[in-house]
C-alpha cells in the first residue's frame, strides 16, 4: 500500500484509492470544526474504531463521522477540489448549494452570498456576512486569501449564524479551508495543468521529517497565461494570469499531547482581469461599442498613469502583495483540549479596473490598500468525544488598521464631471468576543445543546479628504461606530437509527456595522450603516437509507432580519447616484437545500447538489437607482426618486443545482480509466434591489467533462478535462460605475490537460 498526499489518495495494486477513517495523524488536515456538538451515540463509536481501513474500492461517501452532525454543511475533500479544478474560492460555488460567489468588477476581490446573505462591498473595508478561514484563521477582507487555495487538504460550507464554538460570530456562515499538513515521512509531489489560452498552473511541495518530533512541509504554486478577451481598437490581449505563491508549515510535537505549528505565506499577484461589456447606456447619447463576447475596451490617459504612478499602457490588472504567519498551539490536558491560535496578515494592493468599459476615461478606476489584520483567539474544549457532556469556551481578538486611496479619471464624463479626483481614508477597528457551547446526549440517541457568544466591536474611520484635481479639496471629520451585542444557538437532534439522523435548531447571528467610503462629497455618506441581526431557524434530516450506495441530506431554514445590510443608493446633488452600504430595516429569506451521492451500479457515481431560496424586503425606503436614472436621461435633471422595495423580491438566484457523474471503468488489475461529465446551473440575480431588465442576469447552464487515466498502484494520474464545454455566453455579475451598466462575462470554453504525480 502506498499513500499519495498531494491528491488525498490512497491505492492497493488490486483496484483504486482506499480512505482513511478517520485520517491518520499527520497525513491529512483534521476535519473543520463543526458549528453543532452532535456525536455519533457509543454504538456507533464502537462501530467506528480508530484504523487505517484499506478496501479495494475508493470510498465515494467521504466524512462518515459528519453523518452524526446537526448542521447543512458542505464537506469537500482535497481529491474533488483537483478534480474539479477548483483553485480559487470563486470555484466553492460549483460543488456547495445556494452558494453565489462573484468577483467584484472582474478582480481578485469577491463577494459572498450564501443563502442569499450577503452584500456588495466594493470598497473592500468591511466584514463580509461570510467568512473565509484558512486554518482556523479568520480572513475578515476575503482579498486577502487571493492565491492561497494550493496544496488543499479539503473545504467545508457551513451555512447559517456561526461562533458559538470558534472564531468570530456572522450572520451568513463561513467558508472553511484547510491546507495539507506535514508528514512524518518523506513525500514530495508536483501537478502542472495546461490549458486553452496558454493557461498555465503549476504546483509542487515536499513535507518530511526535520528532527525528532520536528517536521514540516513547502509548497507553491503559478499561474500565468489564461486571458481570452481581446481590444478591437488595437488587438491587445488581456486577462492573463501572473501569481505564485508559497506556504511553508513546520510542526513540532514535544509529546504526544502537545502539537505546535508555525505556518507563514507569500503571494505576489499581477494578473490582468476581465473586463466589462457594456449593456445599456445610462447617461449621454453616445452609442456603445458593439463587441462579440470576448472582446472588450479599455483605455488609460497618460495624464492618470502619472497620477497614479504607473506605467502608461497599463492594463486592467492587479498588483498585489500579501503575505502572513500565524502560530497554532494546542495541549490535550486530559479532561481537556487547549487551543491558542495567533495570526499576523497583511495586503498591498494596486487595483486597475476600467469600469466604463469602453475606451473612454469616464469611470477609470485605482485602488491603493494598506492594511493588516491581527487575530487571536483562545479556547478550551472537551477532549472525549464519546462523553456524553461536551463543552467549548473561548475568547477571541480581533484587530485591523487600514489605509485606502480611490482614484478616478472621469475626464470625458462630460458635461456632469470632466476631471480626475481621489478619495483617502484610513480604518481602524477593534473587536473581542467570548464564546461557550455546551451538548449532552440523553437516552434514546438524542441530544440537546445550546451556544452563546457576545462580542464588542469599535471601529471608526479618520482622515478621509476628496481631491477635485484643478478643483476643490474637501477634509471630512472622523466618524465612529460601536456595537455591543449577543448571538448564540439551542438545537435538538435524533439519532433515529444508525443511519438517519433529525434535528432542529435556532440561531441568532451578528455582525458590526461599518461604513462607505468611495466618491465622497457629502459628510453624511460618512454615517456608519447599522450591525445587522439574523434570527435563523433551521430543521434538517442526514441519512444513508442504502449505505455506500445513497445518501440523502437536506435542510430547510427561515430567516428573520433586523438590519440587513444591503448596497443601497443615495442621489448626490450635481453629482450622480452614488452606491451606499445601508441598512434594509426588514426583510426575511427562506428555502431548503440538499445534497444526493448516489451509486446506481458497482461503477457509476453521482452527486447533485440542490438549493432553492426566495427572499423579499419588508421595510426597505432607498433611492429607486433605474427609475433615477431613467429621469436624468428624460429631463437632463437629478432628482432623487424615492421608493420602499417593501414586498420586493431581494434577488438573489432562487435556484442553483451543481453536481457530477463518473463511470470508474478498471483496465485490466493495474490501471483505471474514471470518466464523466459536471455541470452547474444559476438561476436569475438583480443586481440592484427590484432589479429587471439589464438590472438582472440571465441565468446560465454550464457542463463539463473529464478522463482521468491512473495506474492502481499509484503515484500519479493523467487527466484531459473541458470546462464550459458547450462555449456558454454567461454573465459572471453586473454594476453601474457612472454612464453605463456593465456585465462582467464568464469564462469560455477551456480545454486542458492536467498530469499530477506524488511519491
Amino acid at each position: 500500500m502506498s499513500l499519495v498526499l498531494g491528491v488525498c489518495v490512497i491505492t492497493t495494486a488490486a483496484a483504486h484509492a482506499a480512505t482513511l477513517r478517520p485520517a491518520a495523524p499527520g497525513k491529512h488536515a483534521r476535519p473543520a470544526p463543526s458549528q453543532s456538538p452532535q456525536k455519533p451515540p457509543r454504538a456507533t463509536l464502537a462501530a467506528k474504531p480508530e484504523t487505517v481501513e484499506v478496501t479495494a474500492q475508493r470510498r465515494d461517501f467521504s466524512y462518515p463521522e459528519a453523518q452524526h452532525t446537526p448542521d447543512a454543511s458542505t464537506r469537500v475533500t482535497a481529491d474533488r477540489l483537483l478534480s474539479r479544478g477548483i483553485v480559487t474560492l470563486r470555484g466553492l460555488e460549483y460543488i456547495a448549494p445556494n452558494l453565489t460567489i462573484q468577483s467584484i468588477n472582474g478582480t481578485a476581490s469577491t463577494n459572498f452570498y450564501l443563502r442569499g446573505v450577503g452584500f456588495n462591498d466594493f470598497t473592500q473595508n468591511n466584514m463580509g456576512p461570510v467568512l473565509t478561514y484558512f486554518d482556523d484563521v479568520p480572513f475578515i477582507y476575503s482579498g486577502m486569501t487571493d492565491g492561497m487555495m494550493f496544496d488543499m487538504a479539503g473545504a467545508t460550507v457551513t451555512p447559517g449564524p456561526v461562533g458559538t464554538k470558534h472564531g468570530m460570530s456572522d450572520t451568513g456562515g463561513e467558508v472553511m479551508l484547510r491546507t495539507a499538513d506535514p508528514t512524518d515521512t518523506w513525500h514530495a509531489g508536483a501537478k502542472q495543468d495546461i490549458a486553452s489560452y496558454a493557461r498555465s498552473r503549476s504546483e509542487a511541495y515536499v513535507s518530511g521529517p526535520l528532527a525528532k518530533g520536528l517536521t514540516f512541509r513547502l509548497s507553491g504554486q503559478t499561474q500565468q497565461g489564461g486571458g481570452w478577451q481581446t481590444n478591437p481598437l488595437n488587438g491587445d490581449h488581456l486577462g492573463d494570469a501572473d501569481l505564485w505563491a508559497l506556504r511553508g508549515k513546520l510542526r513540532y510535537r514535544p509529546d504526544s499531547h502537545t502539537t505546535i505549528t508555525l505556518s507563514g505565506h507569500f503571494t505576489q499577484d499581477d494578473s490582468q482581469v476581465v473586463t466589462g461589456i457594456p449593456i445599456d447606456r445610462l447617461i449621454g447619447t453616445a452609442a456603445l461599442p458593439k463587441l462579440a463576447w470576448q472582446q472588450a475596451e479599455w483605455g488609460m490617459r497618460p495624464q492618470f498613469a502619472r497620477l497614479i504612478g504607473r506605467p502608461a499602457g497599463l492594463k486592467p490588472g492587479e498588483h498585489n502583495q500579501y503575505w502572513g504567519a500565524d502560530l497554532n498551539i494546542s495541549h490535550d490536558f486530559g479532561p481537556a483540549t487547549l487551543t491558542s491560535i495567533s495570526a499576523f496578515n497583511t495586503e498591498r494592493r494596486g487595483e486597475y479596473t476600467d469600469q466604463d468599459a469602453t475606451a473612454q476615461s469616464q469611470a477609470d478606476t485605482y485602488r491603493d490598500i494598506d492594511s493588516n489584520v491581527f487575530t487571536q483567539e483562545l479556547r478550551l474544549s472537551s477532549s472525549h468525544s464519546e462523553d456524553r457532556l461536551q463543552w467549548t469556551v473561548g475568547a477571541m481578538y480581533e484587530r485591523s488598521r487600514m489605509h485606502q486611496r480611490f482614484f478616478f479619471d472621469y475626464t470625458d464624463y462630460v458635461p456632469a464631471r470632466g476631471y480626475m479626483m481621489s478619495t483617502t481614508f484610513g480604518l481602524n477597528q477593534e473587536s473581542t468576543s467570548e464564546f461557550g457551547n455546551i451538548s449532552y446526549r440523553l437516552p434514546h440517541n438524542i441530544t440537546l445543546w445550546a451556544g452563546l457568544l457576545h462580542e464588542l466591536d469599535d471601529r471608526s474611520i479618520s482622515n478621509l479628504q476628496s481631491v477635485i484635481y484643478g478643483g476643490s479639496t474637501r477634509n471630512f471629520h472622523g466618524e465612529s461606530t460601536a456595537a455591543n451585542q449577543f448571538a448564540g444557538q439551542i438545537g435538538i437532534s435524533w439519532q433515529m437509527t444508525q443511519n438517519a439522523m433529525l434535528y432542529y435548531k435556532m440561531s441568532k447571528g451578528f455582525k458590526p456595522g461599518g461604513f462607505t467610503a468611495n466618491n465622497t462629497q457629502l459628510q453624511a455618506q460618512l454615517d456608519p450603516f447599522k450591525p445587522e441581526t439574523v434570527l435563523t431557524y433551521e430543521v434538517g434530516f442526514k441519512s444513508d437509507p442504502i449505505p455506500n450506495r445513497l445518501r440523502i441530506n437536506g435542510a430547510a431554514f427561515y430567516n428573520d432580519y433586523h438590519n440587513q445590510q444591503i448596497l443601497g443608493t443615495v442621489l448626490i446633488p450635481n453629482y450622480g447616484p452614488d452606491s451606499e452600504i445601508t441598512n434594509a430595516p426588514k426583510s426575511e429569506s427562506w428555502g431548503f437545500e440538499g445534497t444526493i451521492e448516489a451509486r446506481p451500479v458497482e461503477r457509476l457515481f453521482i452527486t447533485q447538489n440542490f438549493g432553492w431560496q426566495r427572499g423579499t424586503f419588508q421595510n426597505f425606503p432607498t433611492v429607486n437607482r433605474a427609475k433615477t436614472n431613467a429621469y436624468y436621461a428624460a429631463h437632463g435633471i437629478w432628482r432623487a426618486i424615492n421608493d420602499n422595495f417593501s414586498g420586493v423580491d431581494m434577488g438573489q438566484p432562487k435556484l442553483t443545482l451543481n453536481g457530477s457523474a463518473e463511470w470508474r471503468q478498471p483496465l485490466g488489475h493495474h490501471y483505471g480509466l474514471d470518466f464523466g461529465p459536471d455541470w452547474l446551473y444559476r438561476g436569475s440575480q438583480a443586481m440592484t434591489p427590484g432589479g429587471t431588465g439589464f438590472y438582472r442576469l440571465p441565468p446560465y447552464f454550464l457542463l463539463g467533462a473529464h478522463v482521468t487515466f491512473r495506474p492502481a498502484s499509484s503515484h500519479w494520474q493523467a487527466t484531459l478535462y473541458a470546462q464550459n464545454i458547450l462555449n456558454r455566453h454567461y454573465s459572471e455579475s453586473g454594476g453601474q460605475a457612472t454612464t453605463v451598466y456593465m456585465y462582467i462575462p464568464g469564462t469560455p470554453r477551456f480545454i486542458g490537460a492536467r498530469l499530477s504525480c506524488d511519491f
